[in-house]
Formats: C-alpha cells, structure tokens, sequence
C-alpha cells in the first residue's frame, strides 16, 4: 500500500505501539501533531512506555504531559479505553495501521487515533464528502438526498457529518441507494448527536457502513468540536459537495476543500422562481 506515507509492504502496528499512539492521544495537552512528532522523534510509539521523564520532555512532551506517560497514568488509561472501545463493539485505528485512510495522513495534523464502528475498509475507499446547512430548504434537502444517491449507485462513498439537514440527507439518499455511506461525528462514537439520529446511526452500521471520530468515548458534541470533525471528513475525501452552504463564502467553501487535496469543491443553492409581471419566471 502507498497510500500518504505508509510505505508498501509495512506490516499491521505492532500491539503495543497502537497502545502508545492511544495513551498518547489520551494524554492531557497532546494535539495530533505534538503525537506524530513525539513518536518520530522517539523512533517507535513503544518508547512512550519506557523513556525517561528527560527522554519525553526532551521530544517535546510538555511537563505535564510528560510526567502523565512516565508515572504509567497514560498507559492505564489507554488500557481502559481501549477495553471500553472493545465493548462498543467497535475499534480504533493508529497511523501505523494499514486500515488508517491514507488520504488523511496527506494533511497536515492527522488525527493520531480514530474510533471506528463498523467497516473500517471504507475509509480508504474513493469518497465524496457531502455537506451544507443545518436547515435546508425543500428543493436543497431533495437535491442533497438525490445526489448522494445517485453517487452511491455509481459505487461512491459518501461521507457526512450526520448532522440535522443536509447531512443527514446524505446519508439517507446513500442508504436509499444500498450504498456505502460514512458518518464522522464530532462526538465520541457512543454519543449519538443529534439524538433523533439514532435510528439512522444504527442503520448506517448495520447496511455496511461505519461511524468514524478523533474523539474519545463520552465525549459530547461542543462547538469546537465541529471544525475539528470536518477537516477529518474533508481530509478522507476525494472532494466535497456543498448542497445550501448557508452564506458561507466562497473562500470559505475551498478552506475545507484544500483539506482534500481540492479535487472538488461544487456548491448547489436552492432555485428561486419569481414571477414578473410579464408572467415569465425568472
């Protein structure tokens, strides 16, 4: 596999070292790329356990965050999440992992731990990303559902946020197709947000396809959240579809494109038909 960086032929992470990456993650003031570098620096995740609180400072954990991983607080820790995880019935994938979307590892802070419930395959499927407002009007919430169908039945993946309106539009139209259909969620994966999505998050999984988040279990959904979650979504993607961006400016419509790499950013807004007084529409 040459996806992002991982080379051909590199094995499955080792144990330990997805254990590393996770109590990492897990580890207070530690952000997706203060992990990656750690980790580089160190030479192998492994050596989380076992360097030297002068060692972990040394490869730039701050001094907390350092003393948490050498007094084994962030190994334990990782231990119980990954038993919590197990319970869920789902999995967490590292960037060592040959089922991490190779297309994330191409931007610029991928998220050093992904919580994954159901096909983690598709991850790394070509995808489009299908996205736009919270409160679609009728002519919006048909086109997001009609599309997203529509690539689906041509073997696409389609991937959303799951939030209210277009979102969850898109995921309905791939269902609707029998296709593959990705949900990130700006939540740990046992949070369901909205909470009327639920049926939806259970039929997601059960037709196939899988709930995704950088966000470890119990986490609710706080604003900040949401810019985190949509470069993930974004940075999987192949190209973003925005159905009624909701006056977002164009600049800010490629913001989330460059993330993938900017092979498609197209945008649909609702028609509107206004009589003149002639009695022609325009």
């Amino acid at each position: 596999m040459t996806d992002g960086n991982r080379e051909e032929g590199q094995p499955e992470s080792r144990p330990e070292a997805r254990l590393a990456w996770l109590a990492l993650a897990l580890t207070p003031q530690m952000g997706p790329t203060r992990c990656a570098r750690a980790i580089q620096r160190l030479g192998a995740a492994e050596r989380v356990f076992t360097a030297s609180l002068t060692e972990l400072e040394g490869v730039g954990l701050p001094a907390e965050a350092a003393q948490f991983c050498f007094d084994g607080r962030a190994r334990a820790a990782a231990i119980e999440e990954a038993a919590r995880t197990a319970e869920q019935q789902a999995s967490f994938l590292t960037p060592e992992d040959e089922a991490y979307p190779g297309r994330l590892l191409e931007i610029y802070d991928p998220p050093a731990v992904l919580w994954v419930r159901g096909d983690a395959t598709l991850l790394s499927r070509p995808g489009i990303a299908v996205v736009g407002t919270r409160q679609p009007t009728p002519y919006g919430s048909g086109m997001a559902e009609m599309l997203s169908r529509d690539l689906a039945g041509r073997g696409m993946v389609v991937m959303s946020g799951m939030a209210r309106g277009v979102d969850t539009c898109a995921h309905k139209g791939a269902l609707d197709a029998g296709g593959a259909t990705v949900a990130v969620w700006g939540s740990g994966i046992d949070v369901i947000y909205p909470k009327e999505n639920k049926k939806l998050a259970e039929q997601i999984v059960a037709q196939g396809g899988v709930i995704v988040s950088e966000f470890r279990l119990g986490t609710f959904p706080a604003p900040q959240n949401f810019p985190i979650r949509n470069r993930t979504l974004s940075g999987m993607s192949i190209g973003v579809l925005v159905v009624e961006g909701g006056g977002i400016p164009a600049h800010g419509l490629q913001h989330g494109a460059r993330w993938s790499r900017g092979a498609m950013c197209m945008r649909f807004q609702a028609m509107r038909r206004t009589k003149t007084h002639g009695g022609r529409i325009r």
